[in-house]
């Protein structure tokens, strides 16, 4: 059941668009340097604030733009000073970008070899101006396919994390054999999440694929009702030892109807850092488990 949403999950469009990172870790005193696939990147804020993505090797000589420096939305190479902005430059040209309010994406079409499209496909968010969104990124020796498995399986939850979660019922799951309709493809979930050993929360949920490399989990029920949790799995550069890396770059958007929230929202700098160490905390636990089922699925030769 869960390879074949797995499966599903995988033939519907992206139109090549990739999580990069949180939006607000691009900046516009610094590069960010990342990559997708076997594409090294460089990322940064023009004057206007604006997302600029392009190749992370400067066409001159090949230095690594990450190490350069920004000043006034000018990126400058470390090595020689070769100047690019939002307009490139020469031998360099900026790819596709987008910055939704919580993370960035640029589109790498040689990458996902699908029709392009102007802009990622979006699932819905609670307004901004009403919740909380923080973003936490791990690495993990697997592939894209295999973080999406992992949080296509709500029966593990209260297994292997007992710290978060108990009393998990799954409720309704999609039918193996079916070929459905990603509005229709969803796992719902009713669990409770622990906030103290004694102490829990219980809640409805539905985790659904909108594309191939995005999980999302909404609650529809209970506290928090219309939070979401989106899971993005970036491939990124091989590892030394050849094999898969992937990024789990997962954004929580918190959202309440009670008064109280609204208040919170004005403590959000102290609340992100410890909603990035909550969910940290679950997938250190996950990325053992979709590493293993890549190792399983791709094992380990002598020559790699």
């Amino acid at each position: 059941m869960i390879g074949a949403a797995a499966k599903r999950a995988a033939t519907r469009p992206s139109g090549n668009w990739f999580v990069l990172a949180a939006s607000a870790d691009i900046r516009a005193d610094r590069p960010f340097g990342t990559s997708v696939g076997r594409h090294e990147l460089v990322a940064w804020r023009a004057a206007d604030g604006a997302l600029v993505v392009g190749s992370g090797v400067c066409p001159h000589l090949g230095a690594p733009l990450a190490a350069g420096r920004v000043d006034c939305g000018v990126l400058r190479c470390r090595w020689h000073g070769l100047a690019l902005d939002a307009s490139g430059g020469p031998g360099w040209r900026p790819l596709p970008a987008h910055d939704d309010g919580v993370l960035a994406w640029a589109r790498l079409d040689d990458v996902g070899g699908e029709a392009p499209t102007p802009a990622p496909v979006l699932p819905h968010r609670p307004d901004p101006h009403a919740s909380i969104a923080a973003v936490a990124t791990l690495t993990g020796v697997c592939e894209p396919e295999d973080v999406v498995a992992n949080r296509l399986d709500p029966w593990h939850g209260a297994w292997f994390h007992p710290y978060s979660f108990t009393r998990l019922t799954v409720e309704s799951a999609p039918d193996a054999t079916m070929d459905l309709p990603a509005v229709q493809d969803r796992f719902v979930v009713a669990v409770t999440f622990r906030v103290a050993p004694r102490l829990g929360v219980p809640v409805r949920a539905e985790f659904s694929c909108p594309g191939p490399r995005t999980v999302v989990m909404r609650i529809t029920e209970g506290e928090g009702a219309g939070s979401v949790v989106e899971t993005h799995a970036t491939p990124l550069s091989p590892g030394a030892d050849g094999r898969a890396r992937t990024a789990v770059v997962e954004a929580t958007i918190a959202t309440s109807d009670r008064a109280g929230f609204a208040a919170a929202r004005r403590f959000a700098p102290v609340l992100r850092p410890l909603m990035r160490r909550t969910a940290a905390r679950l997938w250190r636990d996950d990325l053992a488990y979709a590493e293993r089922c890549y190792a399983l699925r791709v094992p380990m030769t002598r020559n790699s």
